[in-house]
């Protein structure tokens, strides 16, 4: 009778190596203990909260604070000394922490280089004297890499704060400082939350406000001072909220380029100012150059370079007419992929603006490098043009970027000492209040038309 049982072919001595290998990893797993993290031993983030919300409310006569440590830079300490010297550094931090460790005194490792500790406290002074024994401490070890470590400390409202709550606080605070030289701790504190409420406001409220056209171009007209003819404009954001009225862009732009919507209403503002320069041509009416601007975070757009130049051509609108404006940092961001996305633009007959020029530490290079071909310079450079350091220096620059060949245009032009100084240095075009604010389209084109 044939012998039925199934044959398995034999196994190799690199399978019976992989499967003892696999063995020993699964009788580790099944002694770690799942309340601790891997490595160092310390409190899971789950632990963590779970114990230190017991701890409060059995203490409920004491005053108890977060502190949230965090490494700036962290992979990149990995990658320079390697994660031997990596894996070292967070064991230095676990030993340091655990020496604070008691029954009142929480710690716990929750991520890669996250850690935090609750503990009780008398004063402030107290917490501050722990984050800078902690940080000395860190900054004792000998490596050939700056460790720049950041202490966030939420104190607790009362005993039924959720540790949760405390360790979102302390992170806002730590955002504050991360990886700033000359900060080491920062409390979180009422003005830190209003702001986290109004950022988060604004990103529930910004896409509404995009499908639902509460984010309008304004024009601020460019002037050319020895004739008052508008020879330009820029386009501008503004957020007319229906309840809240017109909201400055110095309080949500900051937001949406933090969170990247900021591409989503750069996208918005062009397409206005495509269709309003396209009606314009198709009227038979006066048009001139608008510059509209580019966020910096488009440095990792990588197909809006193609998303312009569809625009230009679903609205049969010439490049010529569009100048492309970019802060300086922008070209500091990302720097290969922004500059040959702008040298594509360029060759798609778009022009490029440097808006903020000198604000930056790295201008000359830049100037040399970049295929710009319009400088903006910023207000700073004339605010006080009566004092005779600053006249020299606005000699200097616009000689320099006449010299190159680079159109100019003076941001700020506010008085009408500027505007005399300017035209003795031949500088004719101006951005600013002395001529005009920024204004609705319908505004803008009642000038052009006029």
């Amino acid at each position: 009778m044939a012998d039925d049982r199934k044959q398995f072919p034999p196994v190799s001595d690199a399978q019976k190596e992989e499967l003892y290998l696999y063995s020993l990893k699964k009788m580790a797993a099944s002694n770690q203990d799942p309340n601790l993290t891997y490595m160092t031993n310390l409190l899971n983030l789950r632990a963590f909260q779970y114990k230190a919300g017991e701890v409060m409310r059995q203490n409920r006569e004491k005053s108890f604070a977060l502190l949230l440590l965090d490494i700036a830079s962290f992979k990149s300490l990995n990658e320079f000394c390697g994660r031997d010297t990596g894996d070292k550094v967070l064991m230095l931090i676990a030993d340091k922490l655990r020496g604070y460790q008691n029954e009142l005194t929480i710690v716990s490792h929750f991520r890669a280089d996250t850690f935090a500790m609750l503990m009780p406290f008398t004063d402030q002074q107290e917490l501050i004297d722990t984050a800078l024994d902690i940080v000395a401490h860190i900054d004792s070890y000998k490596i050939p890499y700056k460790i720049l470590p950041s202490i966030g400390i939420c104190v607790a409202d009362n005993s039924d704060m959720p540790p949760s709550i405390l360790r979102d606080y302390a992170s806002i605070a730590l955002q504050t400082i991360k990886g700033k030289f000359y900060a080491k701790y920062a409390f979180f504190d009422e003005s830190m939350r209003q702001r986290m409420l109004v950022e988060k406001q604004i990103e529930n409220e910004i896409v509404e406000a995009l499908s639902t056209k509460q984010l309008q171009a304004y024009i601020q007209p460019k002037v050319d001072m020895a004739s008052g003819e508008i020879v330009g404009g820029e386009a501008l954001v503004r957020w007319i909220h229906p309840e809240k009225g017109v909201i400055p862009p110095s309080q949500f732009l900051p937001v949406l380029e933090k969170n990247g919507l900021i591409i989503d209403v750069d996208i918005c503002i062009w397409t206005q100012i495509f269709e309003w320069l396209s009606r314009r041509i198709r009227e038979g009416k006066k048009v001139v150059p608008i510059s509209i601007n580019i966020s910096r975070m488009h440095a990792y757009d990588t197909i809006f370079k193609e998303r312009l130049v569809q625009l230009s051509e679903h609205y049969s609108v010439p490049p010529r007419l569009v100048a492309l404006e970019l802060t300086e940092s922008s070209f500091l961001t990302n720097t290969d992929d922004m500059y040959q996305s702008m040298q594509y633009l360029k060759d798609q007959g778009f022009s490029l603006s440097m808006d903020d020029f000198g604000t930056g530490y790295s201008t000359m290079t830049m100037l040399k490098n970049q295929p710009v071909d319009e400088i903006k310079i910023d207000k700073g450079f004339i605010d006080d043009i009566s004092d005779e350091k600053e006249q020299i220096i606005i000699r200097s620059v616009v000689g320099m970027l006449k010299a190159l060949g680079k159109k100019i245009i003076v941001e700020g032009v506010e008085t009408e000492a500027q505007r005399q100084f300017l035209l003795e240095q031949n500088c004719l075009h101006a951005q600013g209040f002395l001529y005009y604010k920024p204004m609705p389209i319908s505004e803008y084109e009642k000038l052009l038309d006029a």
